[in-house]
């Protein structure tokens, strides 16, 4: 009885972690089967190193946790991020064939990346922030980190964190 109380509960456990469980990640892990049932190598091992790097994230801290969407946006940007570097790296090395490699990685990780913002769409964000931010009396320099604040869940996974940080800087002069 108590060993299948304990695959109840498990069953239990396991129904509720999915339940929670994020839209994109799912959407992950669907792609994931389709690109096993369609034997394309590249995509299944792009797939999974973004899911190990979502699950190392969800583990990482003091306890676990689920991601949220935008907190699973952030690391696909981060991982997207990593092999934009890479490409550049191996290009300088002329090596052409991990070139060649991470940037069909990148190509699959930008299907699930939101389309990047334009820089009209950027500053009119930055402009909306700033004013918001002198509204609650910060100005200036000071106002960096506020601003910062207001903008950055705007632009997660639509722009470069260091390029808008310095755009934030140079509006606030």
């Amino acid at each position: 009885m108590s060993i299948f109380f304990e695959s109840t509960h498990a069953f239990v456990l396991d129904f509720r972690q999915n339940e929670v469980m994020t839209s994109l990640k799912e959407q992950l892990k669907q792609d994931l089967t389709q690109s096993l049932k369609d034997q394309d190598s590249i995509k299944s091992s792009t797939i999974r190193m973004a899911l190990t790097a979502i699950t190392n994230e969800e583990v990482s801290g003091k306890e676990a946790k689920v991601l949220s969407d935008t907190e699973v946006l952030s690391v696909l940007t981060k991982e997207a991020k990593k092999r934009k570097e890479s490409v550049e790296a191996f290009i300088q090395a002329n090596r052409k064939d991990l070139a060649d490699k991470e940037a069909a990685e990148l190509k699959v990780l930008e299907k699930y990346l939101p389309q990047a913002l334009t820089e009209d769409e950027l500053n009119k964000i930055i402009d909306e922030a700033i004013a918001e931010a002198k509204a609650q009396g910060a100005e200036g320099g000071k106002a960096m980190g506020v601003v910062m604040k207001i903008v950055q869940p705007k632009t997660v996974g639509r722009t470069d964190g260091a390029l808008l940080a310095a755009k934030v800087k140079a509006k606030l002069g």
